[in-house]
Protein backbone atom coordinates (compact mmCIF):
# COMPACT_ATOMS: atom_id res chain seq x y z
CA UNK A 1 0.00 0.00 0.00
CA UNK A 2 1.28 3.07 -1.08
CA UNK A 3 1.75 6.14 1.41
CA UNK A 4 0.97 9.22 1.52
CA UNK A 5 4.42 10.62 1.20
CA UNK A 6 5.32 8.33 -2.10
CA UNK A 7 5.55 10.13 -4.94
CA UNK A 8 5.45 9.21 -8.66
CA UNK A 9 8.82 9.86 -11.49
CA UNK A 10 8.86 8.39 -14.62
CA UNK A 11 5.60 6.52 -13.88
CA UNK A 12 7.38 4.37 -11.20
CA UNK A 13 6.65 5.19 -7.22
CA UNK A 14 9.18 6.53 -5.13
CA UNK A 15 8.82 5.71 -1.59
CA UNK A 16 9.92 7.93 0.70
CA UNK A 17 11.35 10.69 -1.37
CA UNK A 18 12.96 12.70 1.56
CA UNK A 19 15.29 10.23 2.49
CA UNK A 20 18.72 11.83 2.85
CA UNK A 21 21.36 9.50 0.41
CA UNK A 22 24.28 11.95 1.24
CA UNK A 23 24.25 13.47 4.13
CA UNK A 24 27.08 16.17 3.66
CA UNK A 25 24.90 17.48 0.74
CA UNK A 26 21.73 16.47 2.46
CA UNK A 27 20.65 15.01 -1.24
CA UNK A 28 17.62 13.30 -0.80
CA UNK A 29 16.33 10.24 -2.61
CA UNK A 30 13.80 12.29 -4.72
CA UNK A 31 16.62 14.82 -5.87
CA UNK A 32 18.81 11.41 -7.37
CA UNK A 33 15.59 10.54 -9.12
CA UNK A 34 15.03 13.90 -10.66
CA UNK A 35 19.10 13.87 -11.19
CA UNK A 36 18.46 11.06 -13.15
CA UNK A 37 15.61 12.70 -15.10
CA UNK A 38 18.00 15.27 -16.18
CA UNK A 39 20.52 13.50 -17.90
CA UNK A 40 19.26 10.83 -19.07
CA UNK A 41 19.43 11.11 -22.72
CA UNK A 42 23.00 11.31 -22.23
CA UNK A 43 23.77 8.68 -19.68
CA UNK A 44 21.19 5.75 -21.26
CA UNK A 45 23.01 4.83 -24.77
CA UNK A 46 26.07 3.64 -22.78
CA UNK A 47 23.76 1.30 -20.41
CA UNK A 48 21.02 0.77 -22.08
CA UNK A 49 20.67 -3.45 -22.58
CA UNK A 50 23.95 -4.08 -20.62
CA UNK A 51 24.29 -6.27 -17.75
CA UNK A 52 24.74 -4.08 -14.60
CA UNK A 53 26.41 -4.96 -11.49
CA UNK A 54 24.16 -2.27 -8.44
CA UNK A 55 26.01 -0.88 -5.66
CA UNK A 56 23.06 -0.57 -3.00
CA UNK A 57 23.12 1.37 -0.42
CA UNK A 58 19.42 1.53 1.23
CA UNK A 59 20.48 3.78 3.86
CA UNK A 60 22.68 6.29 2.10
CA UNK A 61 26.32 6.52 1.53
CA UNK A 62 27.52 6.58 5.01
CA UNK A 63 25.39 3.14 6.18
CA UNK A 64 25.95 -0.41 4.19
CA UNK A 65 26.61 -0.88 0.99
CA UNK A 66 26.22 -4.06 -1.11
CA UNK A 67 27.15 -5.33 -3.98
CA UNK A 68 24.02 -6.91 -6.44
CA UNK A 69 24.88 -8.59 -9.51
CA UNK A 70 21.89 -11.07 -10.24
CA UNK A 71 17.95 -10.69 -10.28
CA UNK A 72 16.97 -12.49 -6.56
CA UNK A 73 13.57 -11.92 -5.41
CA UNK A 74 11.53 -8.23 -5.50
CA UNK A 75 13.27 -7.23 -8.90
CA UNK A 76 10.75 -4.29 -10.09
CA UNK A 77 9.28 -4.87 -13.27
CA UNK A 78 10.98 -1.77 -14.84
CA UNK A 79 14.32 -3.82 -14.67
CA UNK A 80 15.12 -6.66 -17.57
CA UNK A 81 16.45 -10.14 -16.00
CA UNK A 82 18.91 -11.92 -18.99
CA UNK A 83 20.25 -15.65 -18.69
CA UNK A 84 24.13 -15.41 -19.77
CA UNK A 85 26.54 -18.74 -20.67
CA UNK A 86 28.62 -19.26 -16.96
CA UNK A 87 26.21 -18.08 -14.42
CA UNK A 88 23.35 -19.82 -12.72
CA UNK A 89 20.95 -16.75 -12.04
CA UNK A 90 20.19 -13.93 -14.88
CA UNK A 91 21.87 -10.26 -14.76
CA UNK A 92 19.74 -7.50 -14.62
CA UNK A 93 20.13 -5.14 -17.59
CA UNK A 94 18.20 -1.62 -17.91
CA UNK A 95 15.76 -0.14 -20.91
CA UNK A 96 14.95 3.20 -20.02
CA UNK A 97 14.21 5.95 -17.45
CA UNK A 98 11.98 4.01 -15.91
CA UNK A 99 14.47 1.23 -15.29
CA UNK A 100 16.65 4.28 -13.38
CA UNK A 101 13.85 5.47 -11.55
CA UNK A 102 13.40 1.91 -9.96
CA UNK A 103 17.09 1.56 -9.10
CA UNK A 104 16.93 4.42 -7.29
CA UNK A 105 13.84 3.37 -5.49
CA UNK A 106 16.35 0.03 -4.48
CA UNK A 107 18.70 2.41 -2.80
CA UNK A 108 21.53 2.27 -5.92
CA UNK A 109 24.07 4.46 -5.77
CA UNK A 110 26.55 3.26 -8.70
CA UNK A 111 25.63 1.09 -11.79
CA UNK A 112 28.58 -0.85 -13.38
CA UNK A 113 27.79 -1.80 -16.86
CA UNK A 114 29.29 -4.86 -18.48
CA UNK A 115 31.39 -3.69 -21.79
CA UNK A 116 28.98 -5.89 -23.66
CA UNK A 117 25.48 -5.98 -24.46
CA UNK A 118 23.29 -8.34 -23.43
CA UNK A 119 22.75 -10.16 -26.72
CA UNK A 120 26.13 -10.99 -27.23
CA UNK A 121 27.71 -10.84 -23.52
CA UNK A 122 31.04 -12.95 -24.95
CA UNK A 123 32.08 -10.06 -27.41
CA UNK A 124 32.56 -7.01 -25.30
CA UNK A 125 32.21 -3.38 -27.42
CA UNK A 126 34.39 -1.27 -25.37
CA UNK A 127 37.95 -1.60 -23.57
CA UNK A 128 39.21 0.47 -20.40
CA UNK A 129 41.97 1.72 -19.00
CA UNK A 130 41.04 2.78 -15.37
CA UNK A 131 43.98 5.23 -14.33
CA UNK A 132 44.42 5.27 -10.49
CA UNK A 133 47.04 7.50 -9.27
CA UNK A 134 49.05 7.03 -6.02
CA UNK A 135 49.63 9.46 -2.89
CA UNK A 136 51.75 12.04 -3.73
CA UNK A 137 50.26 12.48 -7.29
CA UNK A 138 48.10 15.77 -8.68
CA UNK A 139 44.86 15.08 -10.78
CA UNK A 140 47.29 17.00 -13.39
CA UNK A 141 49.18 14.14 -13.41
CA UNK A 142 46.14 11.99 -14.09
CA UNK A 143 45.02 14.50 -16.96
CA UNK A 144 48.93 13.75 -19.20
CA UNK A 145 48.72 10.37 -17.91
CA UNK A 146 45.16 9.59 -19.88
CA UNK A 147 46.45 12.17 -22.96
CA UNK A 148 49.80 9.83 -23.54
CA UNK A 149 47.27 6.80 -23.33
CA UNK A 150 45.26 8.78 -25.92
CA UNK A 151 48.32 9.51 -28.38
CA UNK A 152 49.36 5.44 -27.83
CA UNK A 153 46.33 4.31 -28.52
CA UNK A 154 46.09 6.86 -32.08
CA UNK A 155 49.40 5.87 -32.81
CA UNK A 156 47.75 2.24 -33.11
CA UNK A 157 45.07 2.96 -35.23
CA UNK A 158 42.40 3.12 -32.09
CA UNK A 159 40.03 6.13 -31.24
CA UNK A 160 39.33 6.63 -27.30
CA UNK A 161 37.33 8.22 -25.34
CA UNK A 162 37.57 9.99 -21.21
CA UNK A 163 35.82 9.93 -18.46
CA UNK A 164 36.14 10.64 -14.89
CA UNK A 165 36.00 7.99 -12.37
CA UNK A 166 33.95 10.11 -9.74
CA UNK A 167 36.83 9.72 -8.12
CA UNK A 168 40.84 10.03 -8.34
CA UNK A 169 40.82 8.41 -11.40
CA UNK A 170 40.32 8.85 -15.08
CA UNK A 171 38.43 6.27 -17.39
CA UNK A 172 40.33 5.94 -20.91
CA UNK A 173 37.84 3.90 -23.25
CA UNK A 174 38.13 2.30 -26.63
CA UNK A 175 34.97 1.44 -28.72
CA UNK A 176 35.14 -2.26 -30.32
CA UNK A 177 34.02 -3.72 -32.66
CA UNK A 178 31.78 -6.64 -31.38
CA UNK A 179 34.61 -9.63 -32.94
CA UNK A 180 37.02 -9.96 -29.84
CA UNK A 181 36.05 -12.16 -27.37
CA UNK A 182 37.31 -11.07 -23.88
CA UNK A 183 40.55 -13.08 -22.83
CA UNK A 184 41.51 -10.83 -26.31
CA UNK A 185 40.32 -7.37 -25.29
CA UNK A 186 42.23 -8.07 -21.69
CA UNK A 187 45.53 -9.58 -23.00
CA UNK A 188 45.60 -6.64 -25.24
CA UNK A 189 44.83 -4.25 -22.50
CA UNK A 190 47.40 -6.33 -20.32
CA UNK A 191 50.63 -6.35 -22.81
CA UNK A 192 49.36 -2.27 -24.18
CA UNK A 193 49.63 -1.42 -19.79
CA UNK A 194 52.77 -3.37 -19.47
CA UNK A 195 54.99 -2.01 -22.43
CA UNK A 196 53.58 1.78 -21.29
CA UNK A 197 54.90 0.67 -17.70
CA UNK A 198 58.18 -0.91 -18.95
CA UNK A 199 58.79 2.43 -20.91
CA UNK A 200 58.21 4.68 -18.28
CA UNK A 201 58.58 3.08 -14.70
CA UNK A 202 58.59 6.15 -12.81
CA UNK A 203 55.45 6.89 -13.91
CA UNK A 204 53.47 3.78 -14.21
CA UNK A 205 53.12 0.46 -13.10
CA UNK A 206 50.75 -2.54 -14.03
CA UNK A 207 51.21 -4.63 -10.08
CA UNK A 208 47.95 -4.17 -8.14
CA UNK A 209 50.17 -3.88 -4.71
CA UNK A 210 49.76 -0.27 -3.45
CA UNK A 211 52.56 -0.49 -1.40
CA UNK A 212 54.53 0.24 -5.06
CA UNK A 213 51.87 3.36 -6.05
CA UNK A 214 53.36 5.90 -4.20
CA UNK A 215 54.24 8.60 -6.80
CA UNK A 216 53.00 6.68 -9.84
CA UNK A 217 49.73 6.09 -11.67
CA UNK A 218 48.23 1.86 -11.60
CA UNK A 219 46.67 0.99 -15.31
CA UNK A 220 44.41 -1.15 -14.25
CA UNK A 221 43.51 -2.68 -17.58
CA UNK A 222 41.77 -5.80 -15.40
CA UNK A 223 38.62 -3.71 -15.72
CA UNK A 224 38.14 -6.12 -19.17
CA UNK A 225 36.30 -8.62 -17.92
CA UNK A 226 32.42 -9.81 -17.26
CA UNK A 227 32.83 -9.60 -13.89
CA UNK A 228 35.49 -6.73 -13.60
CA UNK A 229 33.01 -3.53 -14.25
CA UNK A 230 33.63 -0.09 -14.35
CA UNK A 231 31.23 2.95 -12.76
CA UNK A 232 28.84 4.02 -15.70
CA UNK A 233 28.83 7.03 -17.62
CA UNK A 234 26.51 10.04 -15.51
CA UNK A 235 26.59 7.32 -12.46
CA UNK A 236 26.60 8.70 -9.12
CA UNK A 237 29.30 7.26 -6.43
CA UNK A 238 28.75 6.48 -3.20
CA UNK A 239 31.70 8.95 -1.57
CA UNK A 240 31.47 12.42 -0.13
CA UNK A 241 30.51 15.40 -2.54
CA UNK A 242 28.10 12.83 -4.50
CA UNK A 243 30.52 13.16 -7.38
CA UNK A 244 29.56 11.92 -10.97
CA UNK A 245 31.38 9.82 -13.16
CA UNK A 246 31.49 12.63 -15.99
CA UNK A 247 32.11 11.58 -20.14
CA UNK A 248 34.51 14.72 -21.52
CA UNK A 249 35.78 16.29 -24.24
CA UNK A 250 39.60 15.91 -24.77
CA UNK A 251 40.47 19.00 -24.83
CA UNK A 252 39.06 18.70 -21.35
CA UNK A 253 41.57 16.88 -19.90
CA UNK A 254 44.45 19.35 -19.28
CA UNK A 255 45.71 20.82 -15.76
CA UNK A 256 42.91 22.54 -14.73
CA UNK A 257 40.63 20.23 -14.61
CA UNK A 258 39.30 19.12 -11.51
CA UNK A 259 37.16 15.71 -10.75
CA UNK A 260 35.02 17.72 -7.68
CA UNK A 261 33.51 20.21 -10.52
CA UNK A 262 30.91 17.15 -11.03
CA UNK A 263 28.28 16.03 -8.97
CA UNK A 264 24.74 15.35 -8.56
CA UNK A 265 24.02 19.02 -8.38
CA UNK A 266 26.46 20.45 -11.03
CA UNK A 267 25.96 17.76 -14.16
CA UNK A 268 22.68 18.67 -15.23
CA UNK A 269 23.44 22.15 -15.86
CA UNK A 270 26.92 21.28 -17.51
CA UNK A 271 24.84 18.75 -19.71
CA UNK A 272 22.65 21.77 -20.66
CA UNK A 273 25.74 24.14 -21.34
CA UNK A 274 28.18 22.39 -23.29
CA UNK A 275 26.70 22.34 -26.43
CA UNK A 276 27.60 18.76 -28.07
CA UNK A 277 27.65 15.76 -26.61
CA UNK A 278 31.66 14.73 -26.37
CA UNK A 279 30.57 10.39 -26.43
CA UNK A 280 28.44 11.23 -28.95
CA UNK A 281 29.84 9.06 -31.26
CA UNK A 282 31.33 6.37 -29.43
CA UNK A 283 29.15 3.63 -30.85
CA UNK A 284 29.57 4.74 -34.49
CA UNK A 285 33.47 4.20 -33.71
CA UNK A 286 34.32 0.63 -36.40
CA UNK A 287 37.72 -0.84 -34.83
CA UNK A 288 39.24 -3.99 -34.07
CA UNK A 289 42.30 -4.46 -32.13
CA UNK A 290 45.20 -3.94 -34.42
CA UNK A 291 45.77 -7.37 -36.70
CA UNK A 292 48.90 -8.41 -35.51
CA UNK A 293 47.82 -8.55 -32.01
CA UNK A 294 44.14 -10.18 -32.91
CA UNK A 295 45.51 -12.73 -34.62
CA UNK A 296 48.35 -13.54 -31.75
CA UNK A 297 45.95 -13.64 -29.34
CA UNK A 298 43.08 -15.47 -31.07
CA UNK A 299 39.99 -12.96 -32.11
CA UNK A 300 37.80 -14.55 -34.20
CA UNK A 301 38.32 -14.80 -37.88
CA UNK A 302 35.20 -13.86 -40.04
CA UNK A 303 33.89 -17.12 -40.24
CA UNK A 304 34.55 -19.15 -36.95
CA UNK A 305 31.93 -19.78 -34.83
CA UNK A 306 31.80 -17.63 -31.67
CA UNK A 307 33.13 -18.65 -28.62
CA UNK A 308 31.84 -19.76 -25.97
CA UNK A 309 31.39 -17.12 -22.71
CA UNK A 310 34.50 -16.58 -20.38
CA UNK A 311 33.44 -15.54 -17.38
CA UNK A 312 35.71 -14.75 -13.99
CA UNK A 313 35.01 -14.96 -10.08
CA UNK A 314 32.57 -12.92 -8.30
CA UNK A 315 33.71 -9.64 -6.69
Amino acid sequence: MADKHDIEIAGVRLSSPDKVLFPEQGITKRELAEYYVAVADAMLPHIRNRPITLVRCPAGRQKKCFYQRHAGSGVPEQLGQVDIPGFEEPYLYLRDLPGLIAIVQMGVLELHPWGACKDRPDRPDRMIFDLDPGEGLAFADVARAALDLRDRLAALGMQSFAKTTGGKGIHVVVPLERRHDWPAVKQFAKRFSDELAAAEPDRFLTRISKAERHGKIFIDYLRNDPTSTAVAPYSSRARAGAPVSMPLDWAQVNARLDPADFTIRTVPELIRARGADPWAAISAVKQRLPESTAKEQGAKPRKRKPSRAVVGQPI
